[in-house]
């Protein structure tokens, strides 16, 4: 259920008091900058307190109708930005846009554009609208995803569904919009999940449509854990192409959004809805903290993973998290690359 609380334009319902100092260290002593190290946050960690104005800002989000998404959408908008929402359903997009506005006032910047990831075709014309329409884009932030998906199922272009949804989507989108995110020196936010360290623990290249031995949980892991190799491989293939694009990934921890859904396996359901009534999970709206200070924060590692700190990174204070080697292995991701482009029909020129 969305929350009611009302937030004014630029202000945020947290205590100063509660972000304390941050620490520092410098990179090398002839360049004079200053890097965050994430784990040298306070005991508080990252909050939208440590937001400025984003004023003249513009940030693109999937999967905004609702949870996370909705949430960084709502903390984005309380500080000036202006969010454009990629979703796939008209109907409830509306919804929320109302809803925003009644709580940012009519000339709230807020719009959005239908985006199924399930479909090819309709990332292409999502990210075509998208180049023509929108001016700029500061950081694209990609949240939606789906999970648990009790039997095998295909998406339109015949990729198994949390594969296909989670990953080759936004393989695809980030091609697409990259060139327009450079010319705002922007970021890309990947929104993973500790998931990925779960299930075979690599890339079925064997069989990536889990034709046999298909079970929910191993193979969202794997559509987590591509879409991790895609991240930080995209991140060398950047800085040896000396592009302008920032890259970060992170995840939500164990937060109460629909991430769950009405299909997923039964046993998945009743363990879910025992633990979402324990303290340690976390509301959507601090599991959209990690995306949203990696839309935002500067000078942030990006060879890094964010996410809640706590006891097994369900929740707790925001900074970085444990970064299995798994995810950094860069023949798989390599081999991953290759096969991507094939399946998406697309060509990056670096």
């Amino acid at each position: 259920m969305v929350g009611t609380k009302k937030y004014k334009r630029n202000a945020f319902p947290y205590k100063r008091d509660s972000i304390g100092s941050v620490h520092f260290c410098s990179i090398n002593s002839n360049k004079n900058q200053l890097i965050m190290n994430a784990k040298k946050l306070d005991k508080g960690g990252w909050t939208p307190e440590r937001l400025g104005n984003l004023n003249g800002k513009t940030f693109l989000i999937t999967g905004a109708t609702a949870g996370a998404g909705f949430e960084a959408t709502r903390i984005l908008l309380s500080k000036g930005a202006e969010v454009v929402m990629l979703n796939r359903n008209e109907q409830k997009s509306q919804k929320a846009i109302a809803q925003l506005k009644d709580q940012f006032g009519q000339d709230a910047k807020v719009s959005f554009i239908k985006m199924d990831l399930a479909s090819l075709d309709s990332v292409r014309q999502a990210a075509k609208e998208v180049i023509e329409t929108v001016p700029k884009i500061d950081a694209l932030i990609c949240n939606a995803a789906i999970a648990q998906v009790a039997t095998r199922q295909l998406t339109k272009d015949g990729f198994e569904s949390q594969l296909g949804v989670n990953y080759y989507a936004y393989f695809l989108l980030t091609n697409l919009l990259f060139d327009k995110i450079e010319a705002s020196k922007g970021r890309i936010v990947y929104v993973a999940s500790e998931g990925y360290k779960m299930g075979l623990k690599r890339i079925k290249f064997e069989d990536l449509n889990f034709e046999e031995g298909y079970v929910a949980n191993t193979v969202y892991a794997q559509s987590k854990l591509a879409l991790m190799l895609f991240a930080y491989e995209l991140q060398h293939k950047i800085k040896a192409a000396n592009k302008e694009v920032k890259i970060y990934v992170c995840h939500p921890g164990a937060a109460k959004t629909s991430l769950i859904r009405k299909d997923a396996p039964l046993a998945t359901r009743i363990t879910w809805s025992i633990l979402s009534n324990l303290p340690i999970v976390q509301s959507a709206e601090k599991g959209a903290y990690p995306e949203v200070m990696c839309a935002t924060e500067e000078n942030l590692r990006q060879d890094a993973f964010y996410g809640p700190t706590g006891l097994m990174y369900w929740s707790g204070p925001v900074g970085e998290c444990k970064l299995d080697p798994i995810a950094l292995d860069r023949n798989a991701a390599g081999k991953l690359w290759e096969l991507s482009e094939k399946a998406t029909g697309c060509k990056w020129n670096f």
